[in-house]
């Protein structure tokens, strides 16, 4: 018998209802992020020549989650989630309109870049996990799975091929403008989230001395007692040191082992976010062909070890873009299946404490993984990262080994404890 949801048993979830809404509102908002992400580190390049404070732009975009991703979690499960996610936007939104105005009026220093990425990514962890608690009750569960993919491809396709081609041209206009434009999006996004029609969701009456801290300790508490949620939050958390050290070196390996220069950079880019928008567009005709949404875990990880591999030992630039493809395609899948089976699994109350849970786990494993990859190559070479990546990936696979032998891998909700 098979394991998990069958991709012929999943029901695309309807454009009515609200689901519509929220996709547009998705995909206006990650476009807006893509702007500012790509901004930031060159509005920062030209206010400093230290690459500490460059980098620290960037880190920057970690460190709230690690501060507050877990109360985060916990606040958005007392809230309306609806509410939650357009007022923050609209927080959001106000913000970054004050800093294009600063930047147009020159005033924006290194110091202000830094206040705006931590504030932007402390309020994303309440928006990030009220949205992941709000989906369920936009669709049915057979239709989470289609949905999230579909939310997934949209908010790549929006970042990688809409929004960073576009920032070398309103930056070259005016500096502000990213930035601007970031805002109205944001307004948008917080327009169409409000408009959603939805009940109030229904609150448990807290007993006394039911402190925000208790409810986050019962959210890990619900994560680690769930053989397959716990599962998937190791193995995910291994995975992403290895991401970590990916991604902190690319640049190296393209560009030094490589010798394929920026342009070569930019090809590598595109060619894994191509294959992130392909694979989030067949999760489930992939999840299928290996093996159902749960038992595709670990043959897809397996994959993906194998791309690292290719990468960091054919020294071509065609067959490391091909391999990051087919890498950021399979690392798609896992995403989806990954966050369909923890809204299938938890408690509807407890959406926002154990997504949040998992966030902040996999989060804590990238800048590890990036202090490590930098260090590899600098001792072994630039290409060295990738096989480190490539073995931690391999590591991650016997985390999997207890959903396996989980007769229910998609429906089952974990009970209340």
């Amino acid at each position: 018998m098979s394991v998990g949801i069958a991709y012929g048993t999943e029901h695309a979830p309807a454009w009515r209802g609200g689901f519509g809404r929220l996709w547009t509102a998705a995909a206006v908002s990650r476009f807006g992020d893509g702007l500012r992400a790509a901004a930031l580190p060159l509005l920062a390049v030209g206010l400093t020549d230290s690459p500490l404070l460059v980098s620290l732009v960037t880190a920057a975009g970690y460190v709230p989650w690690l501060l507050f991703g877990l109360l985060g979690g916990a606040v958005a499960d007392r809230v309306d989630q609806r509410r939650a996610m357009w007022a923050v936007d609209a927080v959001r939104g106000a913000l970054t309109a004050a800093f294009a105005l600063a930047v147009w009026l020159d005033r924006a220093g290194i110091a202000l870049l830094l206040v705006l990425a931590f504030a932007l990514t402390t309020l994303q962890t309440l928006f990030d996990n009220a949205a992941t608690s709000l989906l369920p009750a936009v669709v049915p569960s057979r239709a989470l799975g289609r949905a999230n993919a579909r939310l997934m491809t949209a908010q790549t396709t929006a970042a990688t091929f809409l929004a960073a081609p576009l920032v070398p041209v309103l930056f070259g206009l005016t500096a502000a403008l990213p930035f601007g434009v970031d805002a109205l999006s944001y307004a948008a996004a917080a327009l169409l989230v409000a408009s959603l029609r939805l009940p109030a969701p229904e609150r448990d009456a807290r007993a006394a001395g039911h402190t925000l801290r208790r409810d986050i300790a019962e959210g890990i508490r619900v994560l680690w007692r769930d053989r397959v949620l716990r599962a998937l939050c190791t193995a995910n958390t291994v995975v992403n040191v290895g991401i970590g050290a990916l991604v902190a070196t690319l640049v190296l390996q393209v560009t030094g082992w490589l010798h394929a220069g920026h342009t070569g950079y930019a090809v590598v880019l595109v060619a894994y976010g191509a294959g992130s928008v392909a694979g989030g567009a067949a999760a489930g005709r992939l999840s299928a062909l290996l093996g159902g949404r749960v038992r595709s875990l670990a043959p897809g990880l397996a994959l993906q070890a194998g791309c690292l591999v290719l990468a960091g030992t054919v020294r071509s630039l065609a067959v490391t873009a091909a391999a990051l493809a087919v890498f950021g395609a399979l690392g798609m899948v896992w995403n989806v299946n990954e966050t369909t089976l923890m809204q299938q699994r938890t408690p509807e109350k407890l959406l926002g404490r154990v997504s949040a849970a998992m966030r902040t786990l996999g989060v804590a494993g990238a800048p590890l993984g990036a202090l490590l990859g930098g260090a590899t190559a600098q001792i072994l070479g630039p290409n060295t990262p990738l096989l480190l990546a490539a073995g931690l990936v391999g590591c991650a696979l016997p985390a999997l080994r207890p959903i396996v032998t989980t007769p229910d891998g998609g429906r089952e909700r974990t009970a209340c404890r």
